[in-house]
């Protein structure tokens, strides 16, 4: 079964690469480019969650979406009536998928321990968090977090020794009620 798995990569990987591929190997060098380029220049091993927000920011120059700024007269407006000013920017959606292939590229160079994985930093995701957020809120879309769907379970029946009892703590429960809100 293993060998069978091993020649189905092999195969595929001495055919063209899948679009996905393509688009990863393109991205990955332009973000060498980009730290080739950065005053002063930067290797990769010195490079932080910092340098990649700075990345998708030299990246918004480029971006083709309309973000309306709080003074504009179409701020929330879905579908404004006419053209302005406001600044084009990379969309909330691009800069994701592209974190994700980054994210994917540093792996498989061997970049190192997944906390030294510069696309997967805190900041990145805060940062795509804003973006996301106010792209919403510039074109009055709010973004509504897809819930996750709990499994059913069969109603279970309680017993003296459940922990149902007052002062006691339910440490599953507190678990999925946790989980669930944090998702």
């Amino acid at each position: 079964m293993e060998g069978e798995t091993a020649a189905k990569v092999a195969a595929s990987s001495s055919s063209s690469p899948s679009r996905y591929e393509s688009q990863k190997r393109r991205d990955w060098n332009t973000f060498l480019q980009y730290l080739k380029n950065h005053k002063p220049p930067l290797s990769l091993s010195r490079c932080s969650g910092a340098h990649v927000i700075e990345f998708l920011k030299y990246l918004d120059q480029f971006g083709k979406t309309k973000v309306h700024a709080g003074p504009c007269p179409f701020f929330g407006e879905p579908n404004p009536p006419a053209q302005c000013t406001c600044p084009l920017r990379q969309a909330w959606g691009s800069l994701d998928a592209l974190i994700g292939r980054l994210r994917a590229a540093f792996e498989e160079i061997g970049g190192g321990l997944p906390e030294a994985n510069p696309f997967a930093a805190k900041a990145v995701r805060i940062y795509l968090k804003e973006v996301r957020e106010t792209q919403a809120k510039a074109r009055g879309i709010p973004y509504d977090k897809k819930k996750r769907k709990r499994p059913t379970t069969p109603a279970a029946t309680h017993t003296a020794g459940d922990g149902d009892h007052a002062g006691g703590s339910d440490v599953g429960a507190a678990l999925v009620v946790s989980a669930a809100t944090t998702v």
